[in-house]
């Protein structure tokens, strides 16, 4: 940014994209600078970071190579010509004069055609002209672009060259900028833009998916500028004006950065208190509590309940004003004073071991390597670095990625011989770094992956940065290990002569290299004297972490607090009593097969990208299940330590909260055949947002250490406890459960203090189905080819493979009309039909969005092929309840129910339950049905689950004509591989843009996909060489169902007559209406929001629905729904809702109306801004889910959100993504009154 003088004489402030996220990020500090530009007397630091100063050189090198491979591609261009590279000069100054020459010369090329424009110039002098009137000084914006592409359209594509390897939000502001300047100078635009990354990945971008975030920011950007810029001194003169004051209204501060520390220093602002959150500050401050010193005084009152704080509980607010309390008691100069807050927290620390090592990395993130194809690999750790019981130092270097591998290998085997030597010895470390680079080493390098796992289960390492955190409180303001030292390092402090930081030791680590390199024989002995620098500063860290931990010993002794129990100890001395009923193992040991290895090779080396990738999600599947329950047990033991609130806001989570919940039922001695005793809570809290607990669903109960039973298997010595338990009754503000304890467990009366997520189901016979099928690929690709097999063809992402070649069949020829029997009005059913017969072991979709008939289709699919062609068809999907919504379908379609079998949920009917119109089987009874119809050459269709297909004495394999995976969008690709063993063909029909399954692992190939979202790629509907997109919704009007289709559907979406004719009267109009509602400090429940539910609500029920055919009536409470993000909203709204005595509309999350419809939906969002949103924007705003709770709607769909949520910058590119496609709604809504 910076400011020149205006054709008139007045002023023009520049602008570029760089502005625009550094205003985003922190408007405080960007108005001190812009103050200063105006000449107002602050003084703002420089920025003066040797890695940054590193990053932007290593960043021009990219950008170079980048050049250089495009010159080779496309040769050297002219401005003015078609084709080849244009470079367009950096202008001589700053002037409107030399910005516009070049802006011109940038013009000029792309009108002539030019193959790539580089460093194309945009100056837009009068973005926002000025007003002299207003005080207002003229906008104009400046920016150079790295790449403009010339596509075979003849648009242009944005690209910008970033060295980061993961896409930063400002990178995709910059995009935007430069595709509006584009548009502005009259040059088509592509659709995408694409951000070329430092590992030479290009990630591509819709324009729609950002561009509306970047005009909110800018015209936020301008609203600020002028603010400021209107500012004047008592003489009336802009530059003897004061500059912004920390705590402006309306100005946002992160607080952190160069310019806001200062600040927070001295005013003494809750900022300075450890660990807490911007939305804890705010809510602090609107308590009167203005100051650190403010909370402290408080703390007495905070105790005793004197004092509360809405939206802060008392056990948090306490811990804040404990934490303040000791910061403001600290001496300079002197160790920090300690509060011992929970000491049994200590005992998760082991019984030290002769064996114990002390461990830590060096590790430089901008160390680049040239990969293959153009590609680089970034990152390296240099020095794994431990010291023993005696504090003798072991340094393994590593100077390149190569020696990075071989440091890995020799650090493993290090430690196996010593643990051979000291079964019970530990590596102890200090935050997560060390235990997460372990495992990214040993991914990269494909070495070791069994063995760091083997140390993760073991709990082997022992992190003592959560523990401190559980059990102390420390009076200072980071609780880096640096800042611990002062007590328990004693005189020998850190020399502050030498390296002292890690940013220093990764500088020093680089110019160490570069003298290493050097043909000086001085300049290379400093280099080594640099090296032993950086190998004293790791030794110091290393040391420090021994001494934390002996430290830390000392205070549990203090305290009575023993070492923790032996984790590796038999179960039965450790006991086993987690009240689960069964053993849960602590998940399997990761070791890839053979098959996963096989296929993995063949991915290295074919030549075609398609296959490349095929191979490689067919690799990945063969071990998903290991990963998933790994992943799982690994967060589970992790919140058995870490802090609550480090965990609190994640899925399925619930924080107890001990006031409100209560032992409904106490202990009761088991009665008839029951073995154990039993007691009934009712727990009350926050559950966290995004959470899918479920009536009769597994969750644990976690205990504070010591826990009233025996430790878990598998957990770390310390742990909490935590028992398995059954959901007996979902509340909006929690649960109901009934806990068991055996009779040699003495009866206690604590209560949990958390409820966590239960193990994820056992995979069954689906991970050997898994592999077999693998199998049969490795060894077709072994031959050289790829088989003719459904699933291959998925992830090779081919159109369907009909016999002789032949393509799909056309909803419109004579064929698709014949298999629909000549009704017109089926010829999309007569299409899928007759496409599935033809079809040769391949697979066939249907995208169905909401309200178009996708289970009528499909019934009647499966009823024609079952009659007129004798097929035995399989049903599967997520849910039992799904498959038999399907089975009833068909059977409504008019197939004979005995030709239609399913086994029930657990085996038997629900007693309580209408009797189903299926055939009901026998538990594995599937291939006796099947059997018997097929002797009788009959068809038949069964249903069942991805278990019940994978397991061959259920399902033959093969034994099935076709297989139909209903929810196809939900449904990941590992179980459609395990299920597709029993068939010859699959169907997929579902909306990958519905909601998405959620997975629990990490896998090194999007194998997690939903199968459908597979096939679609970047696109949100379906190709039409892929299968089926069903484009009529019977729901929408087209008021609604074309925002429904901007938003999630290509614009491919729009209504059927049937909907087009049905009419509300005296309840507004039809569509999208926004309801912008001023409230703050908001995060998961809005009373102003629901207020604003309940006038909607009864304005909706004044009107008359008119249905074709029907008569007219008046809308009553079963057609409105309301729709929430949150629980707590839910029961805000529904108090509202009964308050004003309208209890019968229906209110709940949006997976409760998956399916559903209604003539009015009201959508409530509650959260006031970004930065009160729990889990981030990307959860609240997600496509998918805004698209579900719309879409519930036939007329009116009511959007009620607060007039400052779509105001921030999102931290990630789906935030962005989210953000942009929420704007879009409220841009295309009609804005109420």
């Amino acid at each position: 940014m910076f400011v020149q003088e205006a054709d008139g004489g007045g002023v023009r402030i520049v602008t570029s994209a760089s502005d625009l996220t550094a205003a985003s990020t922190c408007e405080f500090a960007f108005l001190r600078r812009v103050d200063a530009k105006l000449g107002r007397d602050v003084e703002v630091p420089a920025d003066d970071d040797a890695m940054l100063e590193r990053a932007a050189r290593l960043g021009d090198a990219h950008e170079e190579r980048v050049l250089a491979a495009y010159r080779e591609s496309y040769g050297e261009g002219a401005s003015g010509r078609a084709g080849g590279v244009v470079e367009i000069p950096r202008p001589a100054s700053m002037s409107a004069v030399a910005l516009d020459e070049v802006a011109e010369l940038t013009r000029t090329a792309l009108l002539g055609g030019a193959g790539i424009v580089f460093q194309a110039t945009f100056f837009d002098v009068a973005q926002r002209p000025e007003d002299p009137e207003a005080g207002d000084p003229a906008l104009a914006f400046v920016g150079f672009a790295d790449f403009l592409r010339r596509t075979e359209s003849g648009e242009y594509e944005v690209q910008d060259t970033k060295l980061a390897r993961r896409v930063k939000v400002t990178a995709l502001m910059q995009l935007a900028a430069y595709a509006e300047q584009l548009e502005r100078v009259g040059i088509p635009v592509a659709s995408e833009a694409v951000l070329i990354l430092g590992d030479g990945a290009r990630s591509t971008h819709r324009l729609a998916d950002i561009s509306p975030v970047f005009r909110a920011r800018r015209s936020r950007l301008h609203e600020i500028l002028l603010d400021r810029a209107r500012a004047v001194g008592a003489d009336g003169r802009r530059e003897s004006a004061a500059p912004v004051a920390w705590g402006a209204a309306d100005i946002t501060a992160c607080g952190r950065c160069e310019v806001c520390a200062p600040e927070v220093e001295r005013t003494r602002d809750p900022l300075l208190i450890a660990g807490i959150r911007g939305v804890q500050r705010d809510r602090l401050l609107a308590a009167g509590l203005q100051t650190i010193d403010a909370v402290a005084e408080a703390l007495p009152a905070i105790g005793s309940g004197d004092i509360q704080v809405e939206g802060i509980g008392r056990a948090v607010l306490e811990r804040l004003a404990w934490q303040a309390t000791l910061q403001v008691g600290a001496v300079p100069g002197e160790a920090p004073p300690v509060r011992v807050a929970d000491p049994g927290a200590l005992a998760a620390i082991p019984k030290p071991d002769p064996g114990d090592l002390f461990f830590d990395f060096e590790g430089d993130p901008l160390y680049r390597e040239p990969g293959e194809e153009g590609s680089a690999r970034w990152g390296l750790d240099y020095l794994f670095g431990m010291v023993d019981a005696t504090e003798r130092f072991t340094p393994i270097w590593a100077h390149d990625l190569d020696a990075e591998r071989r440091a890995l290998e020799e650090f493993l085997a290090f430690v196996a011989d010593r643990r051979r030597r000291h079964p019970g010895m530990r590596i102890y470390h200090y935050a997560a770094y060390e235990r997460t680079h372990l495992l990214s080493i040993a991914a990269r390098h494909g070495v070791g992956e069994a063995e760091v796992d083997q140390l993760l289960r073991e709990h082997v390492l022992v992190d003592l940065y959560p523990i401190v955190r559980r059990a102390l409180r420390i009076g200072s303001r980071s609780y880096s290990i640096k800042k611990l030292e002062p007590l328990y390092m004693g005189d020998e402090l850190r020399d502050q002569s030498g390296v002292t930081s890690g940013d220093q030791s990764i500088t020093e680590y680089a110019e160490a290299s570069a003298a290493l390199g050097s043909g000086d024989e001085s300049t290379r002995a400093e280099g080594r004297a640099r090296l032993e620098a950086i190998a004293d500063y790791n030794r110091y860290d290393c040391v420090s972490t021994l001494r934390l931990r002996d430290w830390l010993l000392r205070i549990a002794a203090e305290h009575g607090v023993e070492p923790g129990t032996d984790a590796h100890a038999d179960a039965a001395e450790l006991g086993t009593r987690t009240g689960s009923g069964r053993e849960d193992e602590g998940g399997p040991e990761l070791e890839l097969s053979a098959v996963a290895t096989a296929l993995a090779r063949h991915a290295s080396l074919a030549s075609d990208p398609r296959d490349r990738r095929a191979a490689a999600l067919a690799g990945s599947a063969i071990d998903y299940y290991e990963r998933e329950q790994k992943s799982f047990w690994w967060a589970h033991y992790a919140r058995l330590i870490d802090p609550i609130e480090d965990w609190a806001d994640t899925r399925d989570v619930m924080v107890v909260d001990a006031e409100k919940s209560e032992v409904e039922e106490d202990w009761q001695a088991p009665v008839g055949r029951q073995r154990k005793h039993r007691r009934r809570l009712r727990l009350r809290g926050g559950i966290a947002p995004g959470s899918s607990l479920k009536e009769g669903g597994d969750v644990y109960l976690a205990y504070d250490y010591p826990p009233p039973f025996g430790p878990q298997r598998g957990a770390a010595p310390g742990a909490r406890g935590a028992m398995l338990v059954k959901i007996l009754e979902l509340h909006d503000d929690g649960v109901t459960i009934e806990e068991t304890r055996s009779d040699d467990l003495p009866e206690y009366g604590r209560l949990p203090v958390a409820l966590t997520p239960g193990p994820p189901p056992r995979p069954g016979a689906q991970k050997q189905a898994i592999e077999e099928w693998g199998r049969e690929l490795a060894a077709a690709l072994d031959q050289g080819h790829f088989p003719a097999d459904p699933v291959v063809d998925i992830m090779r992402r081919v159109p369907p493979r009909l016999v002789g070649g032949a393509p799909l069949v056309d909803p419109g020829s004579a064929e698709a009309l014949a298999a629909a029997d000549g009704a017109e009005d089926h010829r999309t059913i007569g299409a899928v039909v007759a496409s599935l017969r033809g079809l040769h072991r391949s697979a066939l979709a249907v995208q169905g969005p909401p309200g178009t008939g996708k289970t009528y289709l499909a019934a009647r699919v499966i009823r024609t092929l079952v009659e007129r062609d004798g097929w035995r068809i399989g049903i599967v999907a997520q849910s039992h309840k799904v498959v038999e919504n399907v089975l009833e379908g068909v059977i409504s379609a008019g197939l004979d129910p005995a030709r239609a079998g399913k086994v029930p949920q657990g085996g038997r009917l629900d007693p309580g339950a209408p009797l189903p119109g299926y055939t009901v089987l026998r538990p594995n009874g599937h291939d006796a049905f099947m059997h018997g119809h097929r002797q009788a050459g009959r068809g038949a269709v069964i249903g069942g689950t991805a278990w019940d297909f994978a397991n061959p004495a259920r399902v033959a394999r093969k034994s099935l004509d076709l297989l139909v995976i209903d929810e196809a969008g939900q449904f990941s690709l590992a179980p459609t591989i395990a299920a597709s063993v029993a068939a010859e063909r699959l169907l997929l029909l579902g909306d990958p843009q519905q909601l998405p399954q959620v997975s629990q692992g990490s896998h090194p190939e999007p194998v997690d996909t939903s199968a459908l979202g597979w096939l679609l790629g970047e696109h949100d509907t379906l190709p039409e060489s892929a299968g089926y997109f069903l484009a009529e919704t019977r729901r929408m009007r087209t008021e609604l169902a074309d925002v429904v289709s901007e938003l999630s559907y290509e614009g491919r979406l729009h209504t059927h007559t049937t909907a087009e004719l049905r009419e509300v009267d005296g309840a507004g109009a039809a569509g999208l209406v926004w309801h912008a509602v001023e409230h703050f400090g908001n995060s998961t429940s809005s009373v102003e929001e629901a207020a604003e539910v309940v006038r909607i609500a009864r304005a909706s029920l004044s009107g008359t629905l008119h249905e074709p055919g029907e008569a007219p009536r008046a809308l009553g409470s079963e057609d409105v729904i309301v729709v929430a993000p949150y629980n707590a909203q839910v029961e805000c709204v529904a108090e509202a809702l009964i308050a004003a005595g309208l209890e019968g509309i229906r209110v709940g999350t949006v997976d409760k109306f998956q399916g559903q419809e209604a003539a009015i939906a009201i959508v409530t969002l509650a959260a006031s801004s970004a930065d009160d949103v729990p889990r981030g924007l990307e959860f609240l705003l997600m496509r998918n889910r805004l698209n579900v709770a719309i879409s519930r709607a036939q007329w009116a769909a009511h959007l009620v959100s607060s007039t400052r949520l779509g105001q921030g910058l999102p931290s990630t590119s789906e935030g962005v993504a989210a953000l942009s496609g929420y704007l879009r709604l409220t841009e295309r809504g009609t804005r109420a009154a």
